[in-house]
């Protein structure tokens, strides 16, 4: 039986990689982040053990002796647990005197590399989960407007600049006005305020880095964005296509197409298609 260990972060991702995983026959040993991965990692995440963010020698030491080879970071960590729940061990503390940035690609590939060191290499994230990666093209029954897909433009060439810089992955747009900008809050929190400064009938647009290393922090959405888009009136959802992940993909449309918001993949290349024939 093939044994992955799982760097647990943040949010649904984690329990849907352990299922798929699981799914798949793989034996996991899971390392969990204290007030960060959900309580409910322990039922689908295999032989568990939880650390606090910066314990690097713990997680290197569990994956040892478990002997563990290969391993995938899924899930995010807030930046705000640098400041708070932030307990390093001797070789965090070490890594963390050794880097530049603090900007979460570096940091990501860091770890990463501090992993390969001993032997254990970090696959993509999106390993088991082509079934919920969305493909370019509308994913609902109701497609934007013609001004919607400029909004979507604006916003898809604001959200790589961003990313470019590190500052975030999401922008909310509305009349060809970038109204939020993600950057430690989150997605769902910049959604919200974005929508809140529109009054409603607004695009939130999410996508990769320029530089995204699909081995972590690899945009992700759920049902949940779609809820609390509806309660602000939003009308159009774009993730990247190919490079996002969509949590609870089924629900997340049925959702959508229940209340009436557009969830497009978008790609540099259907946007320029979308503009020819505008």
């Amino acid at each position: 039986m093939r044994k992955l260990g799982l760097i647990a972060g943040n949010g649904k991702f984690p329990l849907i990689f352990a299922a798929e995983a699981k799914r798949e026959g793989v034996e996991l040993i899971t390392v969990a982040h204290r007030g960060e991965t959900l309580e409910d990692i322990e039922r689908v995440g295999g032989d568990v053990t939880w650390v606090y963010v910066g314990e690097l020698g713990k997680i290197i030491r569990t994956f040892q002796e478990a002997g563990v080879n290969e391993a995938v970071m899924v899930g995010g960590i807030k930046k705000v647990k640098l400041f708070s729940n932030f307990r390093p061990d001797l070789r965090g503390a070490a890594f963390l005197a050794r880097v530049r940035s603090r900007e979460d690609d570096q940091l990501l590939r860091g770890v990463a590399a501090e992993l390969e060191k001993d032997g254990i290499r970090v696959l993509e994230s999106t390993l088991f989960l082509s079934e919920i990666i969305p493909a370019e093209g509308v994913l609902t029954r109701r497609s934007p407007t013609a001004e919607e897909w400029e909004d979507i433009r604006l916003g898809f060439e604001t959200a790589k600049e961003i990313g470019r810089l590190g500052v975030g992955q999401c922008v909310v747009v509305k009349r060809r006005v970038v109204v939020a900008v993600e950057a430690v809050e989150g997605t769902d929190a910049a959604i919200r305020r974005g929508g809140e400064l529109g009054k409603g009938g607004f695009v939130a647009v999410k996508v990769s880095k320029p530089q995204q290393d699909l081995r972590f922090d690899v945009p992700a959405v759920g049902v949940d964005t779609i809820i609390m888009m509806r309660g602000l009136k939003g009308t159009v959802l774009a993730v990247g296509a190919g490079r996002t992940i969509l949590i609870e993909k089924d629900e997340l449309i049925a959702e959508a197409d229940r209340t009436g918001i557009a969830v497009v993949g978008v790609s540099e290349k259907l946007l320029q298609q979308k503009t020819h024939s505008a």
